[in-house]
């Protein structure tokens, strides 16, 4: 955050200061909304939570160095108090509204802390998709490393507390901050755009996560492209990076007056690869074009759709002013930097693991599936045996078991070895059923019921040299699968 006193800041929340001696006493540290992770200088969230209430932690948080709370009530120390609107529509442990009212003081006081910031000159990337926005988060983050100090969110801190929480760690030595923003309905990616206003906007692809919301792919469309329509015109530097293999988001460019840069595979596209090839861990190589030049490319990420991401982080990256050779040796370098994303790792014995488990939608489902089918067959003399544990892919609404049942049978045509689900409800059951309905013997699936489940049927049948792939909605949290595989014996980086 751009140095502020809490006088200043109970000024831009519209609060009133309550048992603060010196209102002119200046932050120099974080903002956090967990007590324990408060800086020495800093401003502590009492935020309302189903088992916890922040105000009851302000004192911990003041003892511990915050210099002022933002809050709903007095709470004995140093504080900002912002008044609540009641909200009956919220749930019973917070009917005050003192969430809401706590969240739109952090988006004011970011929004005040950033507009400052680009005054000053800090570029501000803006990244939206229906899947693939942590990972290209990660790539970007890689690059403009190369040329400036980066701000970019941990995960996916990418909704109304961790955006302007991600913004509020600028400060006046950033020159670039890349935010993930994401959409659960119509302007929800406006207004975090609002809060910190981008100059470059990425849009990477227009899928089916979050359908049950949207009802259709263009309805999803419509709210993706709220962050190119936020973007500045051309003229005062706006710039729409696009992604020209996905037809919707293609489409987006008659929604922006910034200027439109393209990536992809097409001849067409101003940012392509051609010549793309993987590795024995799906790692893709290739030539990388740009109107700059060409230059070789080696990721180290898995996965051949981390293709289309890293495209995406080399047009930032030029749009930043960046050489073309130090754009390909920085994603050449970037590892996977979020966790539980298509994280890579073997144990002694020579069982891989690929933990994708953090979310899960049905492109990025197809996309993990393809990685482990490559990485199984890297060696046709003698291809690995693999193994993919699904969980339910959340929010896809009326057609979640037909999206399942895809899923299933994509499997069995792409010979993964052995299909494990997990889940008691209809989607599991979908999924299981398009895996033995596709299948020709019907014992490619196995349906298990919960994780547990899943990890002692893999400890009794999984082998040394076999590939086991994670992945399915956070809130499966299956990610404790592949951590008991892992621990078997023992993990190897």
């Amino acid at each position: 955050m751009r140095a502020l006193s809490i006088g200043e800041i109970a000024d831009i929340v519209g609060g009133t200061l309550h048992d603060v001696p010196d209102p002119d006493v200046r932050v120099t540290g974080t903002v956090e909304f967990d007590s324990r992770k408060v800086t020495a200088g800093g401003v502590f969230l009492a935020l309302p939570g189903e088992r916890v209430d922040g105000h009851d932690h302000a004192a911990d948080a003041v003892a511990a160095g915050a210099v002022v709370v933002l809050a709903t009530r007095p709470v004995g120390v140093p504080a900002v108090v912002v008044e609540p609107t009641p909200r009956p529509d919220l749930p019973a442990y917070d009917p005050t509204g003192a969430g809401p009212a706590v969240l739109a003081a952090l988006a004011a006081l970011a929004s005040a802390s950033v507009t400052g910031l680009i005054e000053n000159g800090l570029t501000v990337v803006g990244i939206t998709g229906s899947s693939g926005k942590t990972s290209t988060k990660d790539l970007i983050r890689a690059v403009l490393e190369r040329a400036g100090t980066v701000v970019a969110p941990p995960g996916s801190f990418n909704n109304e507390l961790g955006h302007p929480w991600t913004v509020l760690r600028a400060d006046e030595t950033t020159r670039f901050l890349v935010l993930e923003l994401s959409a659960r309905g119509r302007g929800h990616i406006a207004e975090l755009a609002r809060i910190a206003p981008p100059r470059i906007g990425v849009e990477l692809n227009v899928g089916t996560a979050h359908l049950g919301e949207f009802g259709s792919r263009e309805n999803i469309a419509e709210a993706k492209s709220e962050l190119v329509q936020a973007l500045p015109a051309a003229a005062d530097g706006g710039v729409a990076v696009l992604n020209a293999d996905d037809r919707l988001v293609a489409a987006m460019a008659e929604k922006t007056t910034a200027r439109v840069v393209t990536y992809g595979h097409g001849g067409s596209a101003d940012v392509r690869a051609t010549d793309v090839v993987l590795d024995a861990e799906a790692r893709a190589s290739f030539t990388l074009h740009t109107a700059s030049g060409s230059a070789p490319v080696a990721l180290q990420v898995h996965g051949e759709h981390q293709v289309s991401n890293a495209l995406s982080a080399a047009a930032v990256g030029l749009e930043c002013g960046m050489a073309l050779d130090d754009i390909a040796a920085a994603l050449g370098d970037a590892r996977a930097a979020s966790e539980r994303r298509m994280d890579v790792r073997t144990r002694p014995d020579g069982v891989t693991v690929i933990n994708d488990s953090y979310n899960a939608n049905p492109d990025s489902v197809r996309a993990a599936l393809k990685a482990l089918v490559t990485m199984a067959r890297a060696d046709r003399r003698s291809a690995r045996r693999s193994w993919a544990v699904l969980g339910e892919m959340a929010e896809l609404g009326e057609d979640s078991v037909i999206e399942h049942d895809r899923i299933g049978r994509l499997a069995v045509r792409l010979a993964v070895d052995k299909l494990v689900v997990v889940g008691t409800g209809r989607p599991s059951h979908g999924m299981h059923q398009g895996a033995v309905m596709e299948g020709s013997w019907g014992d490619e699936s196995v349906l298990v019921p919960d994780a547990d489940a899943a990890v002692e049927l893999l400890r009794e049948q999984v082998a040394p040299g076999d590939l086991v792939l994670v992945k399915a909605s956070q809130s499966v949290r299956l990610w404790t699968v592949a951590e008991a595989v892992l621990a078997e014996q023992g993990e190897n980086r």
